[in-house]
């Protein structure tokens, strides 16, 4: 049974309206900085900015972090809106889940900065972050929400079939990995998402990939070669019109041989894990997240 918390949040969200693909970039990274500013970062996770490869970012340090443990995290905002900043709460309350310090990037976004940016910027990222004093790649996961999460997963099939050093996890939070948007929960799940719509995510696929194709492995990681890809985690709402995202990834991943676990949860929303302060599914979702990550990361 769904929480009180969800049930306000819900009725919020759907008194704002749902047409978020009718506001202008500018609108959308103000509302959505309005939202998340309600959810302030623990105050007990120290944050210092630092330039990761030319990329700018922030550790996240938080108390009792297990030496040597290292996460990358990569925020979602459907490539057009978000940041380290935005997003600091929920990278922060994965770090103390994990006991790991956390690298949140701050990658560019479109439509100022097109594809494949973002992902240039997530190779960078990771490139700087392994070659840092104490980190090593079996000691490191990447996680990310959203656009952020198929961000991951992109950059860890395109790294696998480089041959690079490879994490040893990856956390992904209602994970958009198809820019081709051909899941069936797009439309079949529309009148009961109050968050997420399929002409939104068109408008916004539009802006990051410009003339790029959408099939491309490295903006919609549903179409790489997933072969080699470290353990990975899905959570996914059943309301979401994303679903059909992370159960197509979870079939391909397991048919290329990865370690997958797909968690469906009952009444969820799209990337209710930003809601944690005030969400009591969003604690527990982190909190599993956290316990999966900590139990790759040694």
């Amino acid at each position: 049974m769904a929480s009180r918390e969800l049930t306000l949040i819900l009725s919020a969200l759907k008194a704002r309206g749902n047409d978020r693909a009718g506001q202008s970039v500018a609108e959308s990274r103000r509302d959505f900085a309005a939202i998340v500013r309600l959810c302030p970062a623990p105050p007990e996770v120290t944050v210092e900015a630092v330039d990761a490869g030319g990329v700018p970012a922030e550790w996240l340090l938080p108390p009792g972090a297990e030496p040597g443990r290292t996460l990358l995290f990569f925020h979602g905002g459907a490539y057009v809106l978000g940041s380290s900043r935005t997003h600091r709460d929920l990278a922060a309350r994965l770090a103390l889940e994990a006991r790991a310090r956390t690298l949140s990037v701050d990658y560019r976004l479109a439509p100022e900065h097109p594809f494949p940016a973002a992902f240039e910027d997530a190779l960078l990222s990771y490139r700087w972050l392994v070659h840092q004093p104490g980190v090593e790649a079996s000691r490191l996961a990447l996680a990310g929400d959203s656009a952020g999460a198929g961000l991951a997963l992109a950059a860890l099939a395109w790294l696998g079939r480089a041959g690079e050093p490879a994490a040893s996890a990856v956390a992904c939070l209602s994970p958009w990995v198809d820019l081709a948007g051909e899941g069936d929960s797009l439309k079949t799940l529309a009148a009961v998402d109050p968050v997420i719509q399929e002409p939104y995510l068109r408008k916004t696929a539009a802006l990051y990939l410009g003339s790029a194709d959408p099939y491309d492995p490295r903006a919609s990681p549903l179409h790489a070669e997933l072969a080699g890809l470290p353990p990975t985690l899905l959570q996914v709402g059943s309301c979401e019109t994303l679903l059909d995202d992370s159960r197509r990834f979870a079939e391909r991943a397991r048919a290329a041989g990865v370690e997958v676990e797909l968690e469906i949860w009952p009444e969820m929303l799209h990337g209710w894990q930003l809601y944690a302060r005030l969400l009591p599914e969003g604690r527990e979702a982190i909190a599993r997240a956290g316990r999966f990550l900590a139990q790759r990361l040694g």
